[in-house]
């Protein structure tokens, strides 16, 4: 289904026309470098395409010949590639990091690599003679002589770059590997090649059989030359007999259909991919459809430009009551990946495909569920990145644990229960920190409202804001808690650590052990406060208390997750109410 997908997705791609997908047999790939021939085959120039400044300059993106999936053996690309294969040379950049000994091995492995670059060409164009571009290239690097090009100001560059070189003819616009005559030559290598040909798994074909397919590139955290989502490189993974991409039979053109689009979709730049977590996520419509560019506005809006995601929420709340055909109605088919590394494969983190109609409702649900009241400065929607980060160690995106962001992921598309892993860590964070922020409660909020709207219907679903009708024990210790803060805060306004430093974990997991305590504390802050604060404060907390006959010697994890949302209520009480007496 997910190669299906995909393939449709590139078939859709090719059928609207342009020239974002390359045609089979092609890819697109970065050339910093090109060397400019005259048609004798002699040195014109070095062109550098790069733009930018400094070490964040990058080349012109050309659609070329697609490369050779390399693991130790040399195989060459066509009329384009690396330094030591283009032109048997090492890069400084490389010889500076290999001992003299080694250094003369790859000297002569760069030749050897040289040689099978002009042989690859000879094979694919045995009548040289038929195209001036392939015929001058041949002269340049079988007469080998490249003092003229050494000379260049732009050589250095070139000899401490990692990049790739390709060859032009002077007054020519394309590339020589982009020439007609090599278009038709791969066109027919592609339809010609006579390989095991069964019934297409993907296309259900008739076509040659991929034996290894192209590596995805692209994943966050993954190799920078790719790994795979198909893969057979062991013989405990195969089976009858068969022999590595026959395990799974995949045709050529569903195999190059998929891993382009995937590669598309994963490139840097896209609009069409989100990080959650450990797991790199693309996201496409079965048909050119908004919601390609509206999925990461509302799930991961540009930190620079944050008002255009706000807007596209409230867009997608508008929508229902919008439009000739509400969003909520498109059964248009919207598929989510997301990938993460694994060695060197490709581990599938989440799949979901829906309708771009069920992810609008799933979506507006998960801001439901989260929407909890907060200070004015604080964006209205929770991007995802922020509530990952709140249940993460230090607060970073990579300490979140691999399976907790995918699990969050799903909940969030199919509209199924949060992980419970979730509320488990957003408390961890509380209590190790004491810092009870807006998204961690937004978080716990979220956690326990669909769960109580999901599976416990008796069960109080938790409010936006302040809920003096709630009667949940942890709840209203929460409230208490923060109350008893306050009154130490308005008592000792300069002191560095307050209640919630120093009783918080006991009192919101253990409350029999903390509030006695804290209740005797009470009185000697009220001893310090004028009789109007007292009267206020002693009311407040009446009724907090009102039926609350002991403490409990613990409380629930879903208990634990009431009293941070009641302490959190509470003190935004505070705050409001300070507000309107200023």
């Amino acid at each position: 289904m997910i190669l299906q997908a995909l393939s449709e997705y590139y078939q859709r791609k090719t059928r609207e026309g342009g020239n974002e997908l390359p045609p089979i047999g092609f890819e697109k790939k970065e050339i910093p470098f090109i060397v400019v021939l005259d048609e004798e085959g002699r040195f014109v120039d070095l062109e550098d395409t790069r733009t930018g400044k400094g070490k964040k300059k990058t080349g012109r993106i050309f659609i070329v010949p697609q490369g050779e999936k390399r693991t130790s053996g040399i195989l060459p690309n066509l009329l384009w590639d690396t330094l030591d294969y283009a032109l048997g040379t090492v890069s400084a950049v490389k010889a500076e990091r290999l001992e003299a000994n080694k250094r003369e091995k790859e000297q002569q492995r760069a030749k050897e690599k040289r040689a099978a670059f002009i042989q690859r060409i000879k094979d694919t164009f045995p009548e040289v003679g038929a195209d001036k571009g392939i015929k001058a290239v041949l002269a340049f690097l079988e007469k080998g002589d490249f003092q003229s090009l050494y000379a260049h100001s732009l050589w250095d560059d070139i000899n401490r770059s990692t990049g790739n070189l390709s060859f032009r003819l002077q007054n020519s616009t394309e590339l020589i590997c982009q020439r007609n005559a090599v278009r038709r030559a791969i066109v027919e290598w592609v339809t010609e090649r006579k390989k095991q040909r069964q019934r297409c798994l993907v296309s259900g074909e008739v076509d040659s059989i991929a034996r290894v397919h192209p590596p995805i590139r692209g994943v966050w955290g993954g190799q920078p030359s790719g790994a795979d989502i198909v893969s057979f490189n062991r013989d405990a993974f195969t089976s009858y007999g068969k022999h590595q991409g026959i395990n799974a039979p995949v045709g050529e053109r569903a195999t190059f259909a998929y891993t382009t689009a995937l590669n598309h979709l994963l490139r840097k730049g896209s609009r069409q991919r989100i990080q959650v977590g450990d797991a790199s996520t693309v996201f496409w419509a079965a048909k050119d459809h908004p919601s390609e560019e509206q999925f990461v506005a509302w799930l991961d809006p540009d930190p620079d430009d944050p008002d255009r995601g706000t807007e596209a929420i409230r867009a997608l709340y508008a929508a229902p009551k919008s439009g000739a055909k509400p969003i909520d109605e498109d059964n248009t088919p919207f598929y989510v990946l997301g990938l993460a590394p694994n060695a060197a494969r490709i581990a599938v983190r989440f799949w979901y495909p829906g309708t771009v109609g069920e992810v609008a409702r799933h979506i507006r649900q998960h801001f439901n569920d989260t929407h909890i009241i907060h200070a004015p400065q604080e964006p209205e929607f929770l991007p995802l990145f922020r509530l990952l980060k709140a249940s993460a160690l230090q607060g970073k995106v990579e300490n979140v644990p691999p399976n907790l962001a995918g699990d969050f992921m799903k909940a969030i598309l199919v509209g199924m229960p949060y992980p419970r892993t979730l509320l488990a860590a957003a408390l961890r964070r509380v209590r190790a920190e004491h810092h009870i922020t807006y998204p961690r409660v937004a978080l716990i909020k979220a956690v326990l409202t669909r769960n109580a709207r999901l599976f416990n219907h008796s069960q109080q679903e938790v409010n936006v804001a302040l809920d003096l009708k709630n009667l949940n024990i942890g709840y209203r210790l929460g409230r208490l808690f923060a109350v008893l803060e306050r009154a130490q805060k308005l008592a000792l306004p300069n002191v560095e650590a307050t209640i919630r430093d120093r009783f918080y974990s006991a009192a919101s997991s253990t409350p029999r052990t903390a509030f006695p305590h804290l209740l005797k504390l009470k009185n000697y802050h009220l001893d310090k406060l004028e009789e109007g604060q007292i009267i206020w404060l002693e009311k407040l907390m009446g009724e907090i208390m009102d039926g609350i006959e002991y403490f409990p010697a613990h409380l629930s994890l879903d208990d634990q997750g009431r009293f941070a949302v009641g302490y959190y209520h509470q003190r935004q009480a505070f705050f409001n109410k300070k507000n309107l007496d200023n």
